[in-house]
C-alpha cells in the first residue's frame, strides 16, 4: 500500500469512516487520518477559514492542515445530497473550493461529488469515480464498494442498537464509567459532527455518563419512524438532518422512558437555527418533558457547558424526588 489517502476526522467522518476505509483499504491504499481534534487544531482551523463559518467547518480547517503534508491524496468529498429528494447543508458542496482557495501546498484532492437527491444509485456512480483514481479495474472498484457497502452496514446495525458511533470509531466500547445514580434516558439532538466530537462539544457524552444518562441519539431511531414523523409536517422537509431532527423528536415524545431531551447546535448553523425552533416548539407544545439547548462556538467554556449539564440532570432527579407534578418550564 504505497498511496496514502487523508481523511480529515471531522464533519462527516462520524458518519461514513466504516464505508470510506473500508473502500479505499480494498483498492490497495492506506488510509491516514488527521488526529482527534485539539485546540490547536481549532486554532490553525479559525485562522484559515473565514470568520463567518460555523464552529465545525473552522475545526474541519485545522484537521486539513494537520495532515495535508502526510498523505498523496486528501478526500474531501463534495456532498450535496446523501438522500433523496433532500439536500444538506450549502457549506459541503463548497467546502473542496473553500479549502483550495484558504490552505496552500494541498495534495491533490479527491472531491467527487456525492448527490442522492434525484436517486441513490448515484452513490455507485460516485464511488466508480473515487475509485478510478486508484485503479483502472471497473470490478476491482466494483467489489470494493461492495465490501465497503457491508462494513457500513454492520456499523449503522450497531448504532440502531444502541452503541455510539464515537465509541465504535474511538474504540471506547469496554472503558465507558458510570455513575452509581439510577439511570435516566437522555435524548440528544445534533450533527453528527457536533455530538461525536468530544473535543467540539467539551466531552459533553462522557460528562452526561458520569452523571447517570443513558445517551439515545438520532442515529438510533429507525429510518422509517423519522420518515413517517417528519411526514406530518405540513410542507415536506427539504434538509436531511432537518427531517432526521423533526422525526426523531417526535418519536422521542411518543417513548415513555425519555427522561430529558437536549440539542446540541452551532453558533451561526442555518439549518439547526430553524429546525432546533421547530422542535423546540413542538416539544414544550406536546410534553411536559425537560428540555435544553446547548449551543457551542469557538468561544464556549466548559465551565458553563458543565453548569448547565449538572443543573439539567440535577432539576430531573429533583422533579422525579420530590414533586414530579410540576412543569419543567415552570
Amino acid at each position: 500500500m504505497d498511496v496514502k489517502v487523508g481523511i480529515p476526522r471531522a464533519l462527516f467522518y462520524y458518519q461514513y469512516y466504516p464505508l470510506w476505509k473500508t473502500f479505499f483499504e480494498e483498492l490497495n491504499t492506506e488510509v491516514v487520518l488527521s488526529d482527534y481534534s485539539t485546540s490547536k487544531i481549532l486554532d490553525e482551523g479559525t485562522k484559515s477559514c473565514v470568520a463567518e463559518a460555523c464552529l465545525p467547518v473552522k475545526i474541519f480547517y485545522g484537521h486539513v492542515m494537520n495532515i495535508k503534508d502526510k498523505v498523496d491524496y486528501l478526500f474531501i468529498p463534495r456532498f450535496t445530497s446523501i438522500s433523496k429528494k433532500e439536500y444538506i447543508c450549502p457549506k459541503f458542496g463548497g467546502l473542496p473550493d473553500m479549502i483550495r482557495n484558504s490552505i496552500k501546498d494541498l495534495p491533490p484532492l479527491i472531491d467527487t461529488e456525492i448527490n442522492l437527491r434525484k436517486s441513490e444509485k448515484n452513490a455507485r456512480k460516485a464511488a466508480m469515480e473515487i475509485g478510478r483514481f486508484f485503479t483502472k479495474d471497473e470490478r476491482k472498484i466494483e467489489n470494493a464498494y461492495k465490501k465497503a457497502l457491508e462494513s457500513f452496514g454492520e456499523f449503522k446495525a450497531k448504532v440502531k442498537q444502541g452503541v455510539l458511533p464515537s465509541d465504535i470509531l474511538d474504540k471506547k466500547l469496554n472503558v465507558i464509567k458510570k455513575s452509581n445514580e439510577p439511570e435516566l434516558n437522555i435524548a440528544v439532538i445534533g450533527h453528527v459532527y457536533n455530538l461525536y466530537d468530544s473535543f467540539i462539544n467539551m466531552d459533553m457524552i462522557d460528562k452526561l455518563r458520569k452523571r447517570g444518562a443513558k445517551i439515545i441519539t438520532v442515529d438510533m431511531v429507525e429510518d422509517e419512524i423519522i420518515k413517517r414523523n417528519a411526514g406530518l409536517l405540513p410542507k415536506k422537509m427539504f434538509w436531511n438532518f432537518g427531517s432526521r431532527a423533526y422525526g426523531s423528536s417526535l418519536h422521542f415524545l411518543e417513548r415513555e422512558d425519555i427522561d430529558g431531551i437536549i440539542y446540541l447546535m452551532s453558533f451561526g448553523c442555518g439549518v439547526d437555527s430553524f429546525v432546533c425552533d421547530l422542535a423546540e416548539r413542538k416539544i414544550r407544545k406536546t410534553k411536559d418533558i425537560p428540555f435544553i439547548v446547548l449551543t457551542l462556538d469557538e468561544h464556549s467554556g466548559e465551565a458553563g457547558m458543565d453548569t448547565r449539564l449538572d443543573a439539567f440532570i440535577d432539576m430531573i432527579r429533583w422533579r422525579y424526588k420530590n414533586e414530579n407534578n410540576v412543569s419543567a418550564y415552570g
